[in-house]
């Protein structure tokens, strides 16, 4: 069995779940405290950080992009890059939109602030770093909306990975309550839409410790 090393509200970690589990390639998730730095675990990746897949081989795969473009190499029958170059292409471009700008601009600034921090005990959240990460969400969900109602999906005709980029991040945040999608009406229905899917009932019952989720983060009609 293959085992994915992870943190249940890594992103980069819910972003590999999320592909694997749509190409239907079973794993073990097993939970890595990352801050304790395990001998064992820095064999798998000198650099210490979570997402790392371990197939039945032993190849160690580190890093959440590493890994989707490695799954999209391993195991292409199932694509979640896109079809065309073009489509390729725009899937990656969402993809790193997410995983940088998204990611400073409103992901470490709200999960970073409210969970990271005390799970590296950093300190209490600083209440600008929160104020920018809730001005910023704001434009993100727009973009997500305008993306999502002109085209099928995120990237273009086919559910991609730039999809689970965006669920990754928002799934996340929305585990911690602070995804107001009153405000965005376009971007809740894409979100249910990816969020209904089989591969994403993992994400949905994870358990966190310290941390309860808002009622309707484990429900498909929300």
């Amino acid at each position: 069995m293959r085992i994915l090393h992870h943190l249940p509200l890594s992103p980069q970690c819910r972003l590999v779940r999320l592909a694997l589990s749509e190409k239907r390639l079973p794993f073990e998730p097993v939970i890595e405290r990352v801050w304790e730095q395990r001998e064992e675990f820095l064999h798998l990746n000198p650099a210490g950080e979570v997402p790392v897949l371990v197939e039945e081989n032993g190849l160690a795969v580190p890093g959440g992009r590493v890994i989707c473009e490695y799954l999209e190499d391993a195991y292409p029958d199932i694509p979640l890059l896109g079809r065309t170059f073009a489509d390729r292409v725009e899937t990656r471009r969402l993809v790193d939109w997410f995983d940088t700008r998204f990611a400073q601009e409103v992901t470490r600034n709200l999960l970073g602030e409210k969970v990271d921090k005390r799970q590296f005990g950093r300190g209490h959240p600083d209440g600008n770093a929160l104020r920018a990460g809730y001005a910023n969400m704001r434009f993100h969900l727009d973009y997500i909306g305008w993306l999502a109602e002109t085209r099928s999906w995120l990237a273009g005709p086919a559910l991609s990975l730039a999809d689970f980029a965006a669920a990754a991040h928002l799934s996340a945040l929305d585990f911690i309550g602070d995804v107001n999608w009153s405000k965005a009406p376009a971007a809740k229905d894409w979100y249910a839409r990816v969020k209904s899917r089989p591969c994403f009932r993992g994400l949905l019952s994870d358990k966190v410790s310290g941390i309860t989720p808002p009622a309707h983060y484990a429900n498909l009609d929300f």
